[in-house]
């Protein structure tokens, strides 16, 4: 399960945030989660309270925020979503497809005090 080292490294960045803007407590981490960036936000959530015990994120909010996957096709120029069952453009069926979007994981966001 991946998602403990990606919870322990949330922990970590905001501690270095704490260092170095002085804050003490955190009260929401936003993060951005792309479809396609395996992350499964459940698990993160299950586990941030144990990994966040005796840290300024203790007790902090986990907001969520999903980017859908968006591509690009080489092909025809299509720029938008991709049925995952077919794999190929849906304009031209081409497979020259290039992902845009959905691979993101980051905090967008620290609401401090």
């Amino acid at each position: 399960m991946h998602e403990l080292s990606v919870t322990k490294s949330l922990i970590d960045l905001v501690e270095t945030e704490a260092r170095k803007q002085g804050f003490r407590k955190t009260l929401e981490i936003r993060l951005k989660v792309g479809e396609y960036s395996g992350i499964v936000p459940d698990y993160i959530v299950d586990l941030f309270p144990y990994a966040a015990k005796g840290t300024v994120a203790e007790g902090a909010a986990l907001v969520f925020e999903s980017v859908p996957a968006s591509f690009r096709c080489a092909d025809c120029g299509y720029e938008g979503a991709v049925e995952r069952r077919e794999a190929c453009c849906p304009r031209c069926r081409g497979t020259a497809l290039r992902m845009t979007a959905g691979r993101e994981f980051f905090v967008e966001e620290l609401k401090v005090e």
